[in-house]
């Protein structure tokens, strides 16, 4: 949106600074700019709505009569769905501290700055701001099931496995795909996993559901293989089925009725279900990795990993969570995060995949701060194997 389309609320506490802030505004070429001097007046702006409404709001943190830490959480109270500027004449690690807090609480934070505030940092930060969806939540698009209904349908051969390409952000390079599992519902089309998962869960019989997977994975990966298309490929795996006595002969079993190395195949554990001190699991893991196997930490910084138990997982990839992709190149905290995890990467000498690389923005960002792999779907969506070879020709001409 046009920056003359934007209503700007300023909360300055300092006349001087205020008027600064707003005359920065209007040079940028903003024509819409409201004035609050107190944390009282800017929170009865935003809750009683101007006109137009604010698109984004300024904020200093020592406002007169509510300070700014109690505006943000009133603003989160209230819904707000302006983008917040955070301004202090505080510290980088007290500005980054308020605007986790901020995020925390739910809002849109645009980013911070330390006072006084420049016309390029607003600049940039204003450039930050995207209209929020107005759509109405759709809400599910089917009923929930019943374990004897996902059942039937695992043995009515209705779930297949979709494949969401890995790419090498230094070269566009295509080094594996992911599965994702798929119902082919007869009456509601194709569901992903939330339609399954959870109910299969609750029984704790999600094994049905991965061994189904892996048995068509690896046919798949061997498909590819025979239309010489020579890609890896990874699944995620409960530590149920991992922990099953038979799993290493039945996973061996199955690559050899295939003709698939083990080099070719990994599985992606959550960092919650990974970080573990049981010696039996971590027996398990170091033979599959002794066997050529890859292993990665999936949905990493959602765990609170314990870093010294994380070193000794014999695992060869972090793949990071979305929450700490998406919006990186924007968002100072979250991009400072991913810093962090990445090099946590190298000085562990394991590669890092950054998952939910939804723009051309994350995709720079993540290249510049030296990350290995991407996945997202500014690169594809998870598609049938047999859209594969099609789409391989297609990024190879685009790239």
């Amino acid at each position: 949106m046009e920056i003359a389309n934007l209503h700007f609320l300023v909360a300055e506490g300092e006349p001087v600074q205020r008027e600064l802030l707003v005359g920065m505004l209007r040079h940028l070429g903003a024509q819409h700019v409201t004035a609050a001097s107190d944390g009282v007046g800017a929170l009865r702006m935003l809750e009683i709505g101007l006109n137009p409404p604010a698109n984004i709001a300024l904020m200093d943190l020592t406002l007169p009569g509510m300070d700014g830490l109690e505006v943000i959480r009133r603003l989160a109270e209230i819904d707000c769905r302006a983008g917040i500027i955070i301004l202090a004449a505080e510290s980088a690690d007290v500005l980054f501290a308020v605007e986790t807090m901020a995020e925390a609480y739910g809002l849109d934070v645009l980013g911070s700055s330390a006072k006084p505030m420049t016309s390029a940092r607003l600049q940039e930060l204003v450039a930050n701001y995207r209209e929020p969806c107005t759509e109405p939540d759709p809400g599910p698009a089917h009923p929930d099931f019943s374990f004897a209904e996902v059942e039937r349908g695992l043995q009515g051969r209705e779930f297949g496995p979709y494949f969401q390409p890995k790419i090498e952000l230094a070269t566009g390079a295509v080094t594996g795909l992911e599965m994702f599992a798929r119902w082919h519902h007869p009456e509601y089309g194709v569901l992903g996993p939330s339609a399954f998962v959870p109910v299969l869960g609750s029984v704790r019989r999600v094994d049905f559901l991965d061994w189904c997977m892996i048995e068509k994975s690896v046919a798949a990966c061997r498909s590819l293989h025979d239309k010489g298309i020579p890609i890896s490929f990874s699944f995620n795996v409960d530590p149920s089925t991992l922990a099953h006595p038979q799993f290493i002969a039945q996973m061996t079993a199955c690559l050899e009725r295939q003709r698939v190395l083990s080099d070719y195949v990994a599985f992606e554990i959550t960092e919650a279900s990974v970080l573990t001190s049981n010696p039996h699991f971590l027996e398990r893991l170091l033979r599959l990795r002794m066997m050529g196997f890859g292993l990665a930490i999936d949905d990493y910084g959602t765990g609170r990993s314990n870093l010294q138990l994380l070193a000794a997982i014999p695992f060869s990839e972090l793949k990071i969570d979305p929450s700490f992709v998406d919006g990186a190149s924007r968002k100072r905290p979250i991009g400072t995060v991913l810093k962090s995890f990445l090099g946590l990467a190298r000085s562990l000498s394991r590669d890092a995949c950054a998952v939910g690389v939804e723009t051309r923005a994350d995709w720079d960002f993540l290249q510049g701060l030296g990350c290995t792999y991407a996945q997202g779907f500014y690169i594809a969506n998870p598609m049938p194997v047999d859209d594969v070879p099609g789409w391989l020709h297609d990024w190879k001409s685009f790239f």
